[in-house]
């Protein structure tokens, strides 16, 4: 069985970022980011109580401290101060997942976070020291860092194949600083082969293997809404 999962709560103040009441009813999971990034008290309310309307499971979508670059440059910080500054985040979040006598059910970190920890251990290590206090999962990529740190820790390890994002020859992702539009119908298809087969195409070609315990779509991509009701279409007798 598989999860769709969405970054999502990325809005600010009054500024606005993806479409979070047009995606939840084809998500599973939502991982709401924690205001380093994006989001401040009042979103992460909101989308808090949004998800479980829908009956969507919640988990903490931390990043490094940098708001003006959308959580998508590079910093350096020691282990320490990083593990910090993810407890911070995912401990802001829990306090409105209480309220709505919700669980935590993940952490999932963001942007360059993620990518950092895909490759360097001590990164990895300082992000899985903050999720074992909530003992709970974090959620990655196979064949990386990831999975060779988080899935050695007692909480787990969840690994996602992203339905909106190319791979590259060597498997890690392309990221750019806006996400541009996919096809719906060539994603969906595209999602379901790395959910049944555990195969992926990259950019120039080149067969992959991957493995999808879920499915992510970012609710920045400009056509979101339509990409995760294809998705969903596609994966619906395998979700979870």
């Amino acid at each position: 069985m598989v999860a769709i999962n969405c970054d999502m709560g990325e809005a600010f103040s009054i500024y606005r970022c993806g479409d979070d009441e047009g995606l939840m009813p084809y998500v599973t999971v939502a991982n709401v980011a924690c205001g380093f990034h994006a989001s401040d008290p009042r979103v992460m309310s909101r989308t808090v109580a949004l998800a479980k309307e829908h009956g969507v499971k919640v988990g903490a979508h931390p990043s490094l401290p940098d708001r003006e670059g959308f959580g998508r440059r590079e910093m350096k910080m020691e282990r320490d101060e990083l593990t910090a500054a993810v407890i911070y985040q995912i401990g802001a979040l829990e306090g409105f997942l209480r309220r709505e006598g919700m669980e935590l059910n993940h952490v999932k970190p963001h942007g360059s976070l993620y990518g950092m920890a895909a490759r360097d251990p001590e990164v990895a290590e300082a992000v899985a020291d903050a999720a074992d206090v909530f003992g709970v999962p974090l959620m990655g990529m196979a064949g990386t860092v990831h999975e060779e740190v988080w899935g050695a820790r007692g909480p787990g390890f969840l690994s996602e194949y992203y339905a909106d994002l190319d791979y590259r020859d060597d498997g890690s992702l392309i990221i750019t600083r806006e996400h541009e539009a996919f096809d719906p119908a060539t994603s969906a298809q595209r999602a379901l082969r790395a959910v049944t087969e555990g195969k992926a195409t990259s950019v120039n070609g080149k067969e992959l293997t991957v493995r999808a315990d879920c499915v992510c779509v970012h609710s920045d991509t400009p056509n979101a809404v339509e990409l995760a009701r294809a998705v969903h279409a596609a994966l619906e007798p395998h979700l979870s």
